[in-house]
């Protein structure tokens, strides 16, 4: 009787060390899966910067100062709104509606300068 109760005290400690061991190594594993996926959010959104500011070289800057079609707008326009970021949507449309060159040029600058943060690696 006295050996089945050191055995069955021996098996209790022993599922009760295994049960501890896989708590803390789920926990782990939980944490390195958040920071995994917001890692893969703040690429994603990199991506999307990386993707509107290419397309917005592309062309307008390379546009030689010709007019912009609708279509190319309009993708520009889609574009930026997929940012989701209230700032440079807001930078955008000041260049939209900038009255001259001179003023197109300067809030290009600042747009630029905010989709350049805007890659930094979080």
């Amino acid at each position: 009787m006295r050996k089945q109760k050191i055995i069955s005290i021996v098996v209790i400690l022993i599922l009760f060390v295994t049960t501890l061991f896989f708590a803390i190594n789920y926990s782990q594993t939980k944490k390195d899966l958040d920071q995994t996926k917001l890692t893969i959010t703040n690429y994603q959104e990199s991506e999307k910067v990386i993707d509107f500011t290419e397309l917005f070289v592309e062309e307008v800057l390379n546009s030689n100062g010709g007019e912009i079609d609708f279509e190319t707008r309009l993708k520009l326009e889609n574009s930026v709104r997929g940012l989701n970021n209230e700032e440079i949507l807001s930078q955008w449309k000041k260049f939209i509606d900038s009255e001259d060159e001179i003023e197109a040029q300067g809030i290009v600058k600042g747009l630029l300068n905010m989709l350049v943060d805007e890659m930094r690696v979080k």
